[in-house]
């Protein structure tokens, strides 16, 4: 993909998701670990799913509740998503389905409609996470957001790639730097495509 000078320095927003709400989180750690691989134009800000409830159909409407409506706008006010997750009983955690519900919301419209998203599981066990990785890709696509599906990233037994709460494994660290620089430059590619359309 190439793309002119003004694409290439243009500042970048990346939103991170953690599938994971615990204290301890692997996935989460591993977000936080993801800043020193970023170029100096990108920017990446973590988006915690606490305090989002429970999907309710009753309250979609204009004024969801407040943790949906800093999701959403969280979410709109990025170029692109990465997520970070584990695998509970072979899927996705319940808190990343859920936000990914919300979010989805309106229908085909929704500020997940076009987002470019990396994904990446993780997991103590020696899968790690592939087969949450594939219910996390299905449900972005139904969406209308766009996964990268060049990179399929699950990091296997994390737990001995981390020290005092950062990723510190050489080879996965650089995987996942060659996946954000794929990213970066697929939004980098819609920018160009959409300045070509104004």
């Amino acid at each position: 993909m190439s793309v002119n000078a003004h694409q290439t320095t243009r500042p970048i927003r990346l939103l991170a998701i953690s599938g994971s709400i615990r204290r301890a989180s692997h996935c989460t750690a591993v977000l936080h670990s993801l800043k020193p691989l970023l170029p100096p134009e990108v920017t990446l800000e973590l988006f915690p799913l606490d305090e989002v409830p429970m999907y309710n159909a009753d309250l979609d409407g204009e004024q969801p509740p407040p943790a949906v409506a800093r999701l959403k706008s969280a979410i709109g006010g990025a170029d692109g998503l990465v997520l970070c997750s584990p695998e509970y009983n072979y899927g996705m955690p319940g808190v990343l389905k859920n936000a990914i519900d919300w979010a989805s919301r309106p229908g085909f419209a929704s500020p997940l409609k076009g987002k470019p998203a990396l994904i990446m599981t993780a997991s103590p066990g020696t899968a790690g996470g592939v087969r949450a990785q594939a219910q996390i890709r299905d449900a972005l696509t139904a969406t209308l957001a766009r996964p990268l599906v060049r990179q399929h990233i699950a990091i296997a037994g994390v737990a001995t790639r981390m020290q005092d709460g950062q990723l510190i494994d050489k080879p996965t660290l650089d995987i996942i730097q060659t996946a954000l620089q794929e990213l970066v430059e697929e939004i980098r590619w819609i920018a160009a495509r959409l300045h070509k359309v104004e």
